[in-house]
């Protein structure tokens, strides 16, 4: 009797680029913008990438736009987000015993903590021109930069399957 064996590795196969951008605008506006200058139409999902860590629960609302002519799907996603936890105060204050909302920002990534969002281009087999995808974004006057990030490198990048 044959015995079918499946590696691991097989499962780890990237089929994505990722490209970082540093921007200071708020999220709605980055997808606006890229709409502006890329041939893409990015539109709010309906659902949130759940992210847990030693913060809390954050959640991370997200830009898609699925081509099926070229067979590619471009998710824009933001790295960064503020949760609100709310604590007990402790030491010798003049609120002792009283409840206290700290805000914590909480990074999809958090190797890559400068990086204000991520486009995410997954593609089936289809050759993307990523140098000039750079140039074009580059050319957004809000963007001050713009590069791609090797997603074998990130530690955390099943933060990125959803």
């Amino acid at each position: 009797m044959a015995v079918l064996k499946l590696q691991l590795d097989e499962f780890d196969a990237i089929d994505y680029d990722l490209i970082a951008i540093h921007s200071t605008v708020e999220d709605y506006r980055m997808a606006f913008l890229l709409n502006q200058q890329l041939p893409i139409i990015l539109h709010k999902n309906k659902s949130t990438i759940e992210v847990s860590g030693k913060e809390g629960e954050a959640s991370f609302a997200y830009f898609v736009y699925d081509d099926e002519k070229a067979e590619t799907n471009w998710v824009l996603i933001p790295n960064k987000n503020e949760i609100v936890v709310r604590k007990k105060s402790t030491g010798q204050n003049l609120f002792l015993d009283a409840q206290v909302e700290i805000a914590t920002r909480v990074y999809l990534l958090p190797e890559l903590k400068k990086v204000d969002y991520f486009l995410k281009i997954e593609h089936q087999d289809t050759f993307h021109q990523v140098d000039q995808l750079l140039s074009d974004i580059k050319k957004i006057n809000q963007v001050s930069t713009v590069y791609v990030v090797d997603p074998k490198k990130i530690k955390s990048k099943n933060n990125l399957i959803f």
